[in-house]
């Protein structure tokens, strides 16, 4: 395919997916904060919505062509997805229990993976009233404005989100971070590093596809990277998309936070 046609494609992809994305979280809006049904799934204790489900039907319906893949939280694993070229990777709800819990830090989060790697992705924060979206080549917006990760190779001072017990190990065996607070969806919290408001952002180990994919190629759009600590990038639409440790950061300095965190997780806890 040309270059000017795939670029096209992917400005298609782009409005496609940030239109649902939007029109998803919307949605999500009129239960927050309000009488919302809840319950757990699977083994775990993990909550699930009626507006996770609403905002998931309505994001399958809006995205999902004839011959493409999908991969959700909140829908039965298809393994049709494997050999899909195109695959949806979708978050519908992602923080669900800051969304339970009427806090402002949950997101919905989608991503258009091919051969693995996200080619387009959109990450909304309706509370906040932000939509971050990317798409190969062509950089990241928030609220359509171009965004950049930060630079600088420094971890002194560097403003760093992640699982506190993790944070305060790493903390304990190099330069003085700042620990930042929490934000809940992973997905968000891995944008925070797109456009700056933090220097890096450290995934905990159980980050399933759902939770990372556009959040990705934010970062990398931004100028970033977001790796897991052998520094190679992420692979998805894989049988199990289940991730260990990651890091985000401005791309001078991922190679040191990489090194930092190495030293921090193997230390006992």
């Amino acid at each position: 395919m040309p270059a000017s046609d795939l670029t096209a494609e992917r400005l298609r992809d782009r409005d496609l997916l940030a239109s649902a994305v939007r029109d998803a979280g919307q949605l999500a809006l009129r239960w927050f904060g309000g009488p919302l049904k809840s319950w757990t799934k699977g083994a775990g204790d993990s909550p699930v919505t009626e507006a996770d489900i609403a905002s998931n039907d309505l994001l399958r319906e809006r995205l999902v062509l004839p011959g493409e893949g999908w991969l959700s939280e909140e829908s039965e694993n298809d393994p049709a997805r494997l050999a899909a070229r195109r695959v949806w990777v979708v978050d519908p709800i992602d923080g669900t229990r800051a969304y339970i819990a009427g806090r402002q830090d949950w997101s919905i989060s989608v991503a258009l993976v091919e051969d693995g790697r996200p080619v387009a992705a959109a990450v909304y924060a309706p509370v906040t009233e932000e939509m971050f979206v990317a798409v190969t080549g062509a950089g990241a917006t928030r609220n359509g404005d171009p965004i950049r990760a930060s630079a600088g190779s420094a971890l002194e001072g560097a403003r760093v989100a992640g699982p506190k017990r993790l944070l305060d190990r790493i903390a304990a065996t190099g330069p003085a971070i700042v620990a930042m607070p929490r934000v809940h969806s992973l997905a968000l919290r891995l944008v925070r590093v797109a456009h700056s408001e933090l220097d890096a952002a450290v995934a905990g180990g159980t980050g399933h596809d759902w939770d990372l994919a556009a959040a990705d190629l934010l970062v990398h759009e931004a100028g970033g990277k977001m790796t897991a600590l052998n520094g190679e990038a992420l692979i998805y639409n894989r049988p199990q998309p289940v991730h260990g440790i990651l890091v985000a950061a401005g791309r001078d300095r991922h190679p040191a936070l990489i090194d930092l965190v190495r030293a921090g997780a193997s230390e006992p806890a």
